[in-house]
């Protein structure tokens, strides 16, 4: 009881206990529910009835008066007042206020009327915990694929809180997450990319309602599923060796380091793996290595080279084509990394002219293999020498080839020639017969005679 505060009569008291416990007893008392550091206001009985001396009280072991309407008797803490001279006013509740309070009503007759004050805490600081998970710079979580993550969470509240769990997947609407609606902790055996989005935990005080949340964002990543390839090509725009590593099958894309081998000089390094080399770094035979590097591993990353050559060539020396006809020159390219651009030029004036396909000229390439053909050759157009370059930032390599232009064989004066000779052929081989075959000799007399003086001599 409060200094100062005068006590109440013992009828009253009698009267005021005898009243207590058949209100009790019969659950008659009404219930108001506060929030700590907040503020509420019990009534007495009915509002709109007349009103008598109405004297407030705190039912402990034994009832503390704490304020009446009667002006002479001042409350017994500052934070309670009267509202319309009968309602109990509190400020700044804390749980210590908690517990049933009675007013007494003197009029014609004492009526007390029992109010039973709850007093709600929190929910506060409302903590979220996924084991397992790995955390980005902007505070996002993330868990490799396939891995197990265990959730939690706390909040301090009174009386304890309802403790719900719920998932959205993005895009999407945000659902229950399980059946148990007071699940405050569950793992997950196997995440997968459906399991990728935002858990929010949301701690509900039941008797006051307040509810608080806390969202947490939970990425699911998945290394690379293949070996990195590193390639080297020919940039379009200046000419310059451009390497490129890729690194499939990953989310998210996998940083890349390329460097010069040996010597490990960093050439560059970003999540396109796309570098360009300068020429002044560009030598026959150099090696480059690309180093890739995942979030969620592998913890030493993977690794390909690639090695820079210059091109090789091959070609016949030497071609013929027949004056209306058609010939084919052919160029295949070995051995270029990157691979090489294939020019055919006629090597004909200074500086060499690159020749351009046209109705003349049909140029065709498949692979590094290309073929020049030259229809309805001319002997002074198209006789000559004609170059296949091949290039690529390592280097140039040309090869000449010498294509020449004939008239056409006249096959009708090609047979007779060749009859004739021929019989030209078996009529010198008959009279070298006849003239030394010594049958013939002794039967003709004119021979015998020189055969005789050339014995004799």
């Amino acid at each position: 009881m409060a200094a100062g505060a005068r006590a109440p009569q013992p009828r009253v008291l009698l009267c005021l206990g005898a009243l207590l416990a058949r209100a009790v007893s019969a659950g008659l008392e009404a219930v108001v529910i506060g929030e700590a550091l907040g503020s509420v206001t019990l009534l007495c009985g009915n509002a709109s009835a007349p009103r008598g001396l109405v004297t407030w009280y705190r039912n402990d072991s034994e009832p503390v008066f704490l304020l009446s309407s009667n002006s002479s008797l001042p409350p017994a803490v500052s934070r309670f007042s009267l509202v319309n001279a009968s309602a109990l006013h509190i400020e700044a509740l804390s749980l210590q206020d908690e517990g049933t309070y009675t007013c007494q009503e003197v009029l014609n007759n004492t009526r007390c009327f029992p109010v039973s004050l709850q007093v709600a805490d929190g929910p506060y600081q409302v903590e979220v915990n996924i084991s397992t998970a790995g955390s980005l710079p902007n505070g996002t979580l993330f868990v490799a694929k396939g891995s197990q993550a265990a959730f939690s969470c706390r909040s301090s509240a009174r009386p304890p809180p309802l403790v719900e769990w719920w998932f959205q997947a993005a895009p999407g609407r945000a659902e229950l997450f399980g059946s148990n609606r007071t699940l405050s902790s569950f793992v997950l055996l196997q995440m997968s990319p459906g399991l990728q989005g935002n858990y929010t935990c949301a701690a509900t005080n039941t008797l006051s309602g307040r509810q608080r949340k806390v969202t947490a964002e939970l990425l699911v990543y998945s290394p690379p599923t293949s070996a990195p390839q590193c390639s080297a090509e020919t940039s379009l725009v200046s000419s310059t060796l451009q390497l490129t590593c890729r690194w499939d099958g990953g989310y998210p894309e996998p940083d890349f380091l390329w460097t010069e081998e040996p010597g490990g000089m960093i050439v560059g390094n970003s999540t396109l793996g796309v570098e360009t080399v300068n020429n002044s770094q560009v030598e026959d035979g150099k090696t480059f290595k690309c180093l890739g590097s995942h979030i969620v591993g592998p913890a030493l990353g993977a690794s390909c080279v690639v090695q820079i050559k210059s091109p090789s060539l091959l070609s016949e020396p030497m071609k013929t084509c027949f004056v209306g006809g058609n010939v084919t020159l052919t160029c295949q390219v070995s051995g270029a990394s990157p691979l090489a651009k294939i020019l055919w030029l006629r090597n004909l004036s200074q500086p060499e002219v690159v020749l351009q396909p046209s109705n003349h000229y049909l140029i065709t390439q498949a692979g590094q293999s290309s073929n020049l053909t030259v229809h309805n050759c001319s002997r002074d157009l198209d006789e000559g020498y004609y170059v296949c370059r091949a290039e690529n930032p390592v280097g140039v390599r040309e090869v000449d080839i010498w294509l020449s232009v004939k008239e056409p064989v006249n096959v009708g004066s090609m047979v007779g020639t060749i009859i004739s000779l021929f019989l030209l052929g078996v009529a010198t081989i008959s009279g070298l017969l006849l003239y030394y075959s010594p049958v013939f000799c002794w039967k003709g007399k004119g021979f015998l005679v020189p055969l005789l003086l050339l014995q004799a001599s």
